[in-house]
């Protein structure tokens, strides 16, 4: 067993933000072993009080330039359930379009460019443009597939401008969904090669396993992006499920001497959003293609190695593709057209939750009789994991240090857990400085 360790990974790469990781081990007696979020709150809880509903989500959009339509559709949502406004059958078809639209984007990104390098003993996607040119190409393809995707329903596919409280400003016309539906037709072989990739680099995921309680946005009728309810699952499959006017009674937000960001519990010490919780949640309700490559990769409920995230991230791309045809299909049999803005029938509070491709986010609004906003609250996934990634440390390190792991691979072995999170740090403040103290 290594007797002494010390490590100094200042900002990590190949996440978003900043933070730091301090473990401190002397004769082979852990001191210190800590996930700290040291970075400023944002503040834009408070940048919502006082504005009208219209604005709203213009603003707390902002909170993520990756996330900016689930922040965007969270935001909407929990304004209409305050404000008594009923979405139609073709707005939320829409909705759940530009959702898919967003996960496929960000899952490829980080899939190809954040975690793939790892996976390849590289420092960066960049020495992969000489080593594996055909990867990266794909891996283009792909990016601009989703950027075009969220721009055709959103208007845009950062900080989208057609999704508005009541409905959609502009709704695509049939020639723009054929076309839409058209390219992604034509990237279903960069799919299958993906699926090809990760399978060929499994055996480089690391094996490690600490049960832990899954969280995610769950529906009777699909694989759960928004709307339905709230669900918990822990490692023997016992579930919990929660209305989501009722968030705060399972997210419990807490303060850690660690982190400027809040910690998050239920039913544990911890809990785990994103790719991997809705999978464990939710497996039953993929698409059948996205059921046969979660086979293939290796990945069942209930999945208890945080590792795993970015394969759960694949399975959820090819989900979002099959499902995205689909849905064209189904806007363009109803006949897709335009609609009149809903308008509000009451005043109040209203909460939604939606899974954006780091997990559950949840927005809450209470507005008062002429629509301004005197009420807001957002819980972000990322400081929902934090709490789980810290937990994750303490698992980890004793099982590095009874296998002897030199300091190189410890470093790798953290750097790695924390990618597999795909952290938006500065979403719920910010992320990663590694410091082993001897």
């Amino acid at each position: 067993m290594s007797q002494r360790i010390t490590i100094d990974v200042n900002h990590l790469t190949r996440v978003e933000g900043h933070g730091n990781i301090v473990v401190n081990v002397t004769d082979g007696v852990i001191e210190r072993c800590e996930w700290q979020i040291p970075e400023a709150p944002r503040f834009f809880e408070a940048m919502v009080r006082g504005r009208h509903y219209s604005e709203v989500a213009r603003i707390t959009s902002r909170i993520c330039g990756i996330c900016s339509i689930g922040h965007t559709l969270a935001s909407v949502i929990a304004t209409e359930a305050a404000l008594g406004i009923e979405a139609t059958p073709q707005t939320r078809r829409l909705r759940t379009l530009l959702k898919h639209a967003e996960n496929f984007d960000s899952h490829v990104l980080h899939v190809y460019v954040l975690v793939a390098p790892d996976l390849l003993g590289a420092p960066s996607v960049f020495p992969l443009v000489q080593t594996h040119p055909d990867v990266v190409a794909r891996a283009l393809r792909l990016k601009r597939l989703g950027h075009e995707w969220g721009s055709a329903i959103g208007g845009r596919s950062t900080h989208p401008t057609t999704a508005v409280p009541g409905g959609f400003t502009r709704v695509p016309r049939v020639r723009d969904l054929e076309a839409l539906r058209d390219k992604i037709l034509a990237a279903v072989p960069d799919l299958e090669a993906t699926v090809d990739t990760i399978a060929a680099l499994a055996p480089a995921i690391p094996a490690f396993e600490r049960p832990t309680e899954y969280m995610a946005v769950s529906s009777h009728d699909e694989y759960g992006l928004f709307g339905g309810f709230v669900q918990t699952i822990l490692a023997d499959g016992d579930r919990a499920s929660y209305e989501v006017a009722d968030y705060r009674s399972c997210t419990n937000e807490y303060v850690s001497p660690l982190s400027t960001a809040k910690y998050t519990r239920n039913r544990l010490g911890s809990y785990a959003a994103g790719a991997l919780a809705r999978f464990n949640v939710n497996a039953d309700m993929l698409h059948p293609e996205a059921k046969r490559v979660a086979e293939r990769l290796g990945l069942a409920p209930v999945c208890v190695n945080p590792y795993m995230n970015p394969v759960a991230q694949v399975v959820e791309i090819v989900h979002s593709v099959h499902e995205g045809l689909r849905l064209i299909d189904e806007l363009l049999a109803a006949g897709i057209g335009d609609e009149l803005l809903a308008e509000p029938t009451s005043c109040g509070t209203g909460a939604a939750a939606v899974e954006v491709p780091r997990g559950i986010l949840f927005h809450e609004y209470t507005f008062d009789a002429e629509g301004i906003c005197t009420e807001a609250d957002c819980i972000i996934p990322t400081g929902q994991n934090h709490g789980n990634i810290q937990l994750d440390f303490e698992a980890l390190l004793p099982q590095l240090l009874a296998q002897d792991k030199s300091e190189d691979e410890m470093r790798l072995a953290f750097e790695m857990l924390v990618r597999a999170y795909d952290p938006c740090i500065s979403c719920s403040t910010h992320h990663l400085d590694v410091t082993f103290v001897r």
